[in-house]
């Protein structure tokens, strides 16, 4: 399948199943001599895992100790395909069993098989989270690519369940509260009432949606390549190839539809001759304001990289459900298994990660274009 591989230079193929024998990823494009080992890849992958202190994570315990397979000599990159695996090691596809028959509501089962004519029950196969550990180990690995240009990726929860989270500049807002709660909320009052608000949820047997929040700083001016490939339409590319991903929106985003243009515009307050090839502080912006999310006509303007992204409940619920079978009888559906409540702080690794990939190839096309 052509879906599979993401990037032009930087290009990354994601493989494996959520209950075959392994995940994993393979990497080309990276350039050669980067400083790389498996606690880089190991750090992002942990962040991905569920958390041992919530009830509203699944109880899938995978230790995800992922094994590099080639590329890497010495802890350097080699410039050749990075292989990076993990085994899958906590499978208990006894509990999908029930499911070789019937669709799930919600997932990719339906529309799965009317596609390929044959589908893996057990998890949803190559449509579960579980692929995203691909994503994660890449984007560790363009992480390290992008800390050469001092480029940094910071994501966090801004709302789940309904409740909406403090921002950067609000009140409560700190962002080095994101890695102390399984949720990565930046806010330790809205981690605990959220954290409480989601078990309540669990134990109505349903699920709850988010939104992720991030922000790249250190970007010089002139990423993007217009018109089809504009910088924003690969971001928003990447961050809807998520599962469950259903809408994104780059700074002030839908609520732009709403302002009015003298409201709206962001106005230069230095030319681009002298932010081109800089990184963007918070002390010498290049704009009087960011409310476009660091994006112009799809090309970075230096000013930090600002969007977020929406995610729908997770569809595996423990509630009666109506479906239907192979034969189109109706079924009512109780669904078993290990299932988080919310991805949210699972998902942020993600984003941050598909955002990596995004820029990592952005900068090597900029660099071959030699600007």
């Amino acid at each position: 399948m052509a879906g599979n591989s993401f990037g032009e230079i930087f290009r990354v193929t994601t493989f494996g199943e959520s209950h075959g024998p392994a995940c994993g990823c393979v990497v080309d494009g990276c350039p050669a001599g980067l400083n790389l080992s498996i606690e880089d890849i190991s750090r992002e992958l942990a962040r991905r895992r569920p958390s041992a202190n919530t009830q509203i994570t699944t109880a899938r315990n995978e230790t995800d100790e992922a094994e590099i397979l080639s590329g890497v000599f010495e802890g350097k990159t080699l410039g050749t395909p990075i292989a990076i695996m993990v085994r899958n090691k906590d499978q208990k596809s006894g509990d999908y069993d029930k499911l070789k028959e019937v669709y799930r509501p919600g997932h990719a089962d339906w529309t799965w098989e009317a596609k390929y004519g044959i589908r893996d029950h057990r998890g949803g196969g190559r449509s579960s989270g579980r692929e995203t550990l691909g994503r994660v180990a890449a984007g560790a690995v363009a992480k390290v690519f992008l800390r050469t240009f001092n480029i940094e990726i910071k994501a966090w929860t801004s709302s789940a369940a309904g409740l909406v989270f403090p921002g950067p500049g609000e009140n409560g807002f700190d962002l080095s509260e994101t890695e102390n709660n399984p949720l990565r909320i930046p806010c330790r009052e809205a981690a605990h009432n959220a954290l409480s608000k989601l078990e309540e949820i669990k134990q109505n047997g349903d699920s709850a949606g988010c939104t992720v929040s991030c922000r790249v700083t250190g970007i010089p001016a002139g990423l993007g390549e217009p018109v089809f490939d504009k910088l924003d339409a690969r971001l928003a590319g990447a961050m809807l190839s998520i599962g469950s991903a259903k809408g994104i929106e780059f700074g002030s985003g839908f609520a732009a539809a709403k302002s009015l243009g003298s409201e709206q515009n962001d106005s230069p307050v230095k030319s681009p001759a002298q932010s081109r090839n800089k990184q963007n502080t918070e002390n010498d912006p290049a704009f009087s304001s960011n409310k476009s999310g660091g994006i112009l006509g799809g090309i970075s303007n230096s000013m930090p990289l600002e969007f977020a992204v929406a995610f729908k409940p997770v569809p595996s619920i423990a509630k009666p459900q109506q479906s239907c079978n192979k034969n189109g009888k109706a079924r009512e559906l109780l669904i078993q298994g290990r299932h988080d409540t919310c991805i949210a702080g699972r998902v942020v690794p993600v984003v941050e990660a598909m955002a990596a990939l995004v820029l990592a190839d952005f900068m090597l096309l900029k660099r071959g274009a030699g600007s």
